[in-house]
C-alpha cells in the first residue's frame, strides 16, 4: 500500500466519471498557502490558484507552516486524543476562549455553552437537536400547567363553580368530565403534530438526515424528505413573509380556568416551530449576505413566536467576513451558533455549536455525545486558530477585509467592462461570488445547448482550470454564481490571476465562440 492516489473503482467513481467531462478531475498531490499542485503529463509540477479553498475552510491556506508545526507539536507532546468521560479535556479551554471572542462580537455578557461535533453538519444537527428538546420542555410545562388548572376546575365545579356557555359548547354540554375529556382529545390532536422548523429560501445547512430538510435545494432534500421534520422556507428578501407564514401554522392548545366562579376555556400558544435557520451569507444560494433588515425582522419574529434563532455560520465564519461572525456585520442576534470548517485549521475536523445560557440545559451534555467531537488533537488546533485569528489586535479579520475588498474591487470591475456577461457581484470579505447572466438568449446554437443542459458553467470551470490554472466552484443552488473564498494571504498577483481568468471567459462569452473554451 503506498502513498499514490487510487483507482476509483470503488469510490467517487460517479465524481470522476463526471468531472473528467470537463477537465475538472484532478490528482493533487501538494498543497501549500493558496496553490495546489499537480504533476504535468511531462513531469513539472503545476500549481493552481485555489479559489474553493475547502469551501471556506482554508483561512490560512493550505498546510499553514504554523499550523502544521503547532500540529506536530501536539502530538509529540503525547497529548490524549481519547480521555472520554474524563470531564476534563482542552475543550473547557476551547469553550472559554470561544466564549470571549462571541461575547465581544454580540455585545453581551451572557455565557455560551459549547457542544462539540466533527463536522458543520453535524454541528446544524447538534443544534437543533438541543433546540427540540427546549421545544419538548416547553410543552411539558404548558402541559403540566393545563393539568394543575384541570384539577382545579374540578375542585371549584364540586363546590358549585359553573361551565361558561363557551366551555359548555365545546363540550356539548355542562358536565366537567365531558369538557376534561374533549380538552383532553384536542389537545391530543395538537401534541401529536410534528415538529417544524423555519428557514431561509435558498439556505444550506447541511446534507444529514435532520440538517438536509432544512437545506432549500431540492434535489438534495426531497429524497430523504420521508425521515425527518418538515422546514417552512421564507423568501429571504420577504421578511414580512415570517408572521404570515407563522400564523398559517399556528396551534394552541385548549386550557380550562375557573374565574369569578366561572369554568372557561382559553387557548394558549402551542411551539409548533423548533428552530429558525439562517446563514448570515447564504452560500449555496449563490453568496448572499443577509440585510440588517432581514437580521432585525429574524430577531423579532423569534421573540415574538418563542422561537428560538441559530446562526450558521459554518462557512462564513471564523473571519472569513473581516469579523470573527459574519452576523456582527448586520447585527444578527442569535440564540444558537454553530460554527467549523476553519475552526480546525485546515487540517483538523471540528464543529461546535454555542447555546446561550437561558435556553441551555445541563443535561445535554449526557445526551448528545461523539467520540472525536472533543478530541485532544482537533480541539488543540482550534485554540491555535483562535490565538492566530485574536493576534497583533485581530489582523486577520483586517487582513481577510482588505484583500476581500480589493479582490471584490476587481470583481465589479470586470462587471462594469461586461454587463452584459456579469449579473452580479456579491459576499463580504473572503466571501465572494460572481454571478453570470444565463446564456439562454445566446447567438450561439452550442453555447444555447450547453446552457440548457446546464453544463456550460462546469465548461467555464473546465476552462478556468485547464487554461487559467485557477480553480473554482459554482454554487450549489444557484449554477451561475462562482464563489472565491481564499486565504487571507491572497496576494495581488493571484488577484492578477483571478482578473485575467475572468475576462477571457467574458470575452468568450461575449463573441460566442464557444470553441475558444479550453
Amino acid at each position: 500500500m503506498g502513498s499514490s492516489i487510487g483507482s476509483p473503482e470503488f469510490a467517487d467513481s460517479f465524481m470522476v466519471e463526471k468531472l473528467s467531462e470537463y477537465g475538472l478531475a484532478v490528482r493533487y498531490e501538494r498543497a501549500e498557502g493558496n496553490k495546489l499542485y499537480y504533476v504535468a503529463d511531462d513531469g513539472t509540477e503545476v500549481g493552481v490558484l485555489d479559489g474553493v479553498s475547502g469551501f471556506g475552510s482554508l483561512m490560512f491556506g493550505h498546510n499553514n507552516p504554523e499550523i502544521v508545526e503547532h500540529a506536530k507539536s501536539v502530538l509529540d507532546q503525547q497529548t490524549p486524543v481519547h480521555a472520554q468521560m474524563s470531564g476534563y479535556s482542552y475543550a473547557l479551554n476551547l469553550a472559554a476562549e470561544l466564549n470571549k471572542i462571541v461575547r465581544r462580537e454580540l455585545g453581551t455578557e451572557d455565557k455560551f455553552y459549547a457542544q462539540f461535533g466533527n463536522t458543520g453538519a453535524e454541528a446544524v444537527e447538534i443544534a437543533i437537536k438541543h433546540a427540540e428538546l427546549d421545544r419538548g420542555i416547553r410543552i411539558a410545562k404548558l402541559k403540566g400547567g393545563i393539568e394543575a388548572n384541570i384539577a382545579q376546575a374540578r375542585t371549584a365545579v364540586a363546590e358549585g363553580a359553573t361551565i361558561s356557555e363557551a366551555a359548555a359548547a365545546i363540550a356539548g354540554g355542562t358536565d366537567v368530565d365531558r369538557l376534561v375529556a374533549e380538552v383532553t382529545r384536542r389537545n391530543a390532536e395538537v401534541e401529536a403534530r410534528p415538529a417544524q422548523f423555519l428557514a431561509l429560501e435558498g439556505g444550506f445547512h447541511g446534507k444529514l438526515v435532520a440538517s438536509v430538510q432544512l437545506t432549500y435545494n431540492q434535489g438534495l432534500r426531497v429524497p430523504f424528505k420521508a425521515l425527518a421534520a418538515q422546514t417552512r422556507f421564507i423568501p429571504r428578501d420577504q421578511p414580512d413573509m415570517i408572521a404570515k407564514v407563522v400564523e398559517q401554522d399556528r396551534a394552541a392548545l385548549l386550557d380550562v380556568v375557573v374565574q369569578d366562579g366561572v369554568v372557561d376555556v382559553v387557548e394558549r400558544d402551542f411551539p409548533v416551530f423548533t428552530a429558525f435557520l439562517v446563514e448570515p451569507i447564504m452560500g449555496e444560494a449563490g453568496i448572499f449576505p443577509l440585510t440588517a433588515e432581514l437580521a432585525v425582522a429574524l430577531r423579532e419574529a423569534c421573540d415574538t413566536y418563542g422561537v428560538p434563532l441559530i446562526a450558521d455560520e459554518v462557512q462564513s465564519g471564523m473571519g472569513r467576513s473581516g469579523t470573527f461572525l459574519a452576523g456582527t456585520q448586520v447585527g444578527l442576534k442569535p440564540d444558537y451558533i454553530v460554527l467549523a470548517k476553519a475552526l480546525g485549521g485546515g487540517i483538523a475536523k471540528l464543529g461546535v455549536v454555542l447555546i446561550n445560557e437561558h435556553l441551555y440545559h445541563l443535561p445535554f451534555e449526557f445526551m448528545h455525545s461523539s467520540t472525536f467531537a472533543k478530541d485532544g488533537f482537533s480541539t488543540r488546533i482550534a485554540l491555535k486558530v483562535l490565538e492566530m485569528l485574536e493576534a497583533e489586535d485581530g489582523k486577520a479579520y483586517k487582513m481577510a477585509a482588505e484583500r476581500g475588498a480589493k479582490a471584490k474591487a476587481v470583481l465589479e470591475a470586470i462587471k462594469a467592462d461586461y454587463p452584459e456577461i456579469v449579473k452580479e457581484v456579491r459576499g463580504q470579505g473572503l466571501m465572494l461570488g460572481i454571478e453570470l447572466h444565463d446564456q439562454a438568449g445566446s447567438a450561439s446554437a452550442k453555447i444555447r445547448e450547453a446552457n440548457e443542459t446546464s453544463v456550460l458553467p462546469l465548461r467555464i470551470l473546465g476552462h478556468l482550470l485547464r487554461k487559467h490554472n485557477f480553480r473554482i466552484a459554482r454554487t450549489a443552488s444557484g449554477p451561475w454564481t462562482m464563489r472565491f473564498e481564499p486565504s487571507i494571504y491572497l496576494t495581488d498577483e493571484e488577484i492578477a490571476t483571478v482578473d485575467a481568468a475572468y475576462r477571457d471567459v467574458c470575452e468568450i462569452l461575449r463573441s460566442e465562440d464557444v470553441s475558444r473554451f479550453v
